[in-house]
């Protein structure tokens, strides 16, 4: 298969995976913008429950990212019986882990609201406890939302995805005045509203499921055929934990680099969060391509075709794209960017500084990003997420030590501890395949890639 062809499938699969990411953040905007009216207590009371969330994401994220692969993997084969057992391991994830998380966070949602907000947390504790009462139980709501957008992704399809979510955040903007304060319910409409335009949406992301012809095929292909749950649950949770891993490391090193900021300055401390959200907007094109990446690979390994090499070129390609245009972006625009959000007098010169200083991370990072999609569609994502523990390990310590030098020593730190991550993911990019499966080489990779109790040929999927 040509390059130019990689590269399509790549791009036709991340661009909606763009869209659908630029859209979760464009809920959490919403919401800041009417609980503005609020005043600065309510205001602190969504911002550290939405990050809250965030991160409990990536506990959803075994069962939706393991998902995923799996689909992939098994469409790629067509092998029906592998993609409903797939299916049903992300389902009984899901069922295994939300309670846990619904049920116990609201039963402690105010040692919740304590440890997120530090200390007392003042006027903003009651805030956050009521978000918190709404937003846990409703949690259910985000990680079945989860699950079905792995399942559609798997399949192929990244396009619905995009439109539930636009959907979902369609309606909190049209929910939020009313909740927040039409009915007068302040934070805790913030909330409702939320929950129930993810609702609307998970209702039309099962009727997309149903209507799927490559999930509504495998599962009629193999409703004859039940294999062990337990079985299904270990594979989806060994093919996730790692993604999973993945990301609340990331989330956790990000929320720990905000206190090493704060030894710098306050200022230091709004400059780097208003330039933290800019910078959001380039680094979700990276995971739109890292998605998109391991979409792809999982689907070709399924098929008994190993062109991981091949895949990881495009994705280095258009990563590289992304992150010098971003480098670009920053240097030219930072000012203004920063006058965007409302920033002025030292936050503004230092965000505007920090940004400029941002290009040779936001480089890195895009190639590292987006070629671990490659490891994570193809098994090896184990390897991936020791890489980045030991990363962001190595970035703390140095940011720590480099503090001194303020915002521009951050970068400094961000942008050496990821050229090791970078170098380290390409030694294991340099040891994959450097040949195409054909053959009977494709055979064994099929063999090796199926369930252990594979169906015959006569119950794979047309």
């Amino acid at each position: 298969m040509g390059a130019a062809e990689h590269r399509r499938r790549l791009v036709s699969l991340a661009y909606p995976v763009y869209f659908e990411l630029l859209a979760g953040v464009t809920a959490g905007i919403i919401n800041m913008v009417w609980v503005a009216r609020l005043g600065a207590d309510a205001v602190a009371a969504v911002a550290v429950a939405t990050n809250a969330e965030n991160l409990l994401l990536g506990v959803i994220l075994v069962a939706g990212s393991g998902t995923t692969v799996l689909v992939a993997r098994a469409r790629g084969a067509g092998d029906s019986a592998a993609m409903r057992s797939a299916v049903r391991g992300g389902w009984a994830l899901w069922a295994l882990v939300t309670p846990l998380v619904a049920i116990g966070g609201y039963l402690c949602r105010e040692p919740l609201a304590h440890l997120v907000l530090g200390g007392s947390g003042g006027d903003s504790l009651p805030l956050t406890t009521g978000y918190f009462s709404i937003a846990l139980p409703g949690i259910a709501v985000f990680f079945a939302t989860n699950v079905v957008d792995g399942i559609l992704k798997g399949a192929g399809d990244t396009r619905t995805p995009m439109k539930l979510a636009i959907l979902a955040n369609g309606l909190i903007l049209g929910l939020d005045p009313l909740f927040i304060l039409g009915l007068d319910l302040g934070v805790r409409g913030a909330a409702i509203a939320t929950v129930l335009g993810r609702a609307v949406a998970l209702m039309c992301g099962f009727v997309a499921l149903h209507r799927n012809g490559v999930l509504r095929q495998a599962a009629q292909a193999a409703q004859h055929r039940a294999g062990s749950l337990s079985a299904d649950v270990r594979r989806t949770a060994a093919t996730g934990f790692p993604m999973s891993a993945d990301f609340v490391v990331r989330m956790a090193g990000a929320l720990a680099l905000v206190a090493i900021v704060a030894r710098i300055g306050v200022s230091e401390v709004a400059a780097y969060g208003i330039a933290t959200k800019a910078m959001y907007v380039a680094t979700m094109a990276f995971y739109a391509i890292r998605q998109a990446a391991s979409i792809r690979t999982a689907h070709l390994l399924g098929a008994g075709r190993d062109e991981r090499r091949a895949i990881g070129r495009q994705v280095l390609l258009l990563a590289a794209s992304l992150g010098l245009t971003a480098m670009l972006t920053l240097l030219a625009a930072g000012p203004l960017i920063m006058r965007t959000f409302g920033s002025e007098g030292e936050v503004a010169e230092t965000g505007a500084l920090y940004l400029r200083c941002l290009g040779p991370y936001l480089v890195l990072l895009a190639g590292f990003i987006a070629l671990g999609g490659v490891f994570e569609g193809s098994g090896g994502s184990p390897a991936l997420a020791r890489i980045t523990v030991c990363g962001v390990a190595l970035q703390l310590a140095l940011a720590y030590s480099l503090s001194g030098s303020g915002l521009p020593g951050i970068c400094l730190a961000m942008a050496l501890a990821m050229a090791v991550q970078c170098a380290a993911i390409a030694r294991m990019y340099q040891r994959t395949t450097r040949t195409t499966v054909t053959g009977s080489d494709s055979s064994r990779l099929k063999v090796s890639l199926a369930e252990p109790d594979s169906p015959s040929p006569d119950n794979r999927l047309a």
